[in-house]
């Protein structure tokens, strides 16, 4: 089931949906200082791509190992970017899930959008695996 709700997801946004975090990317890759966001951004717009069966979980929890983006340097990252574009990119998936909502078939992608607007609050320091790997590492 997760390869046809990949496909139809790509199919009907996911393929926009993973550019938009890729450009995101592009955009604070170019200052210096952007570099962090940016590399959270290239990891969720691959996960915004094919998101049906894989799940977004703290380094920190597939590694067992705090690192700099799950510490203080991270929690202060993730503050910043949610003053700065957190928000914004999380209105925009909660406006998309409520457009999915609307019909049945809809639904999957809708919580697709709910999740990614999670993400989008605090991305820095998460990676994207497997769903059943999150489970065993956890």
């Amino acid at each position: 089931m997760s390869t046809i709700g990949n496909i139809l997801w790509f199919v009907l946004g996911g393929f926009f949906m993973g550019l938009g975090w890729w450009l995101a990317g592009l955009l604070c890759a170019i200052t210096i200082v952007g570099l962090p966001w940016a590399k959270a951004c290239f990891v969720i717009g691959q996960f915004a791509f094919l998101p049906f069966g894989k799940e977004a979980v703290s380094r920190a929890v597939v590694s067992g190992v705090e690192d700099i983006g799950t510490g203080v340097l991270g929690t202060i990252g993730n503050v910043l970017w949610f003053i700065f574009a957190g928000v914004w990119l999380a209105l925009g998936h909660l406006a998309s899930a409520l457009c999915c909502f609307v019909t049945i078939i809809g639904i999957p992608f809708g919580v697709q959008h709910i999740k990614l607007a999670l993400i989008a609050l605090a991305p820095v320091g998460k990676t994207i695996v497997p769903k059943n790997a999150a489970r065993v590492g956890a």
